[in-house]
């Protein structure tokens, strides 16, 4: 496992709470908010919802286009009628309350696990070739995020060249656990108090925190997503 070096943004608190205030709340002269992606974890209800959970849905669809990616027709029609049961099944194996944070769930990711599976299958692997079409790594841990946003983290360019990682990471999910633990849990109280300090509410999840301080940072330095 690659150990996750913190950048010092995260714990700059002015910055980080200037950041997540203008991403989550920031709008357009219409009235509506200026960045899409602050409906990803909202929109119809978040997609770890109770009636929704197990299974992709439309909203699901559309809340990842909000992250600048989509799945082809194709794709979209297989995730939404699941023809095998994959998606199903294998979203039932993970709990809903999962958090990445929490030791019990590395079960879930490790290797082998009903997570990891579910990546690759969403990804395209040796083991699982048949992906959606229009599916890939950036897709898939996205559309991972939305139905599992305590558990699973979006991984996509800023993040990469933000803490300096590999284009394909399989150990990503597992430092970000460890840094999340390290020190009595000293980041992850941290992107709380980012969070409670910004004011963008507490359905928002650690791991956005993280993931939207990255992006916005990074935007900042003048790179491209």
């Amino acid at each position: 496992m690659i150990e996750l070096k913190i950048p010092e943004i995260y714990w700059d608190e002015e910055r980080g709470v200037r950041l997540l205030v203008e991403y989550f709340t920031r709008r357009r002269s219409r009235g509506d908010l200026f960045y899409s992606g602050a409906h990803f974890e909202r929109l119809g209800g978040g997609g770890d919802a109770e009636h929704v959970a197990n299974r992709f849905d439309s909203n699901d669809l559309v809340a990842i286009t909000t992250l600048s990616v989509s799945l082809e027709p194709h794709g979209a029609i297989n995730l939404l009628t699941d023809p095998d049961g994959h998606w199903a099944h294998l979203l039932s194996l993970v709990p809903r309350d999962s958090r990445l944070e929490n030791p019990g769930s590395d079960a879930l990711i490790a290797e082998g696990g009903p997570a990891w599976e579910l990546w690759e299958r969403l990804a395209g692997s040796m083991q699982h070739p048949s992906k959606p079409d229009g599916s890939g790594p950036v897709v898939a841990g996205k559309l991972l995020a939305r139905k599992r946003p305590h558990l699973i983290p979006i991984y996509d360019i800023r993040i990469k060249q933000l803490f300096e990682r590999p284009k394909t990471d399989h150990s990503f999910w597992a430092a970000l656990a460890a840094a999340l633990r390290a020190d009595n849990g000293a980041l992850h109280d941290q992107l709380v108090r980012l969070r409670d300090k910004a004011a963008i509410g507490e359905d928002i999840g650690v791991l956005r925190v993280f993931d939207v301080i990255a992006w916005m940072h990074q935007g900042r330095q003048g790179r491209l997503r």
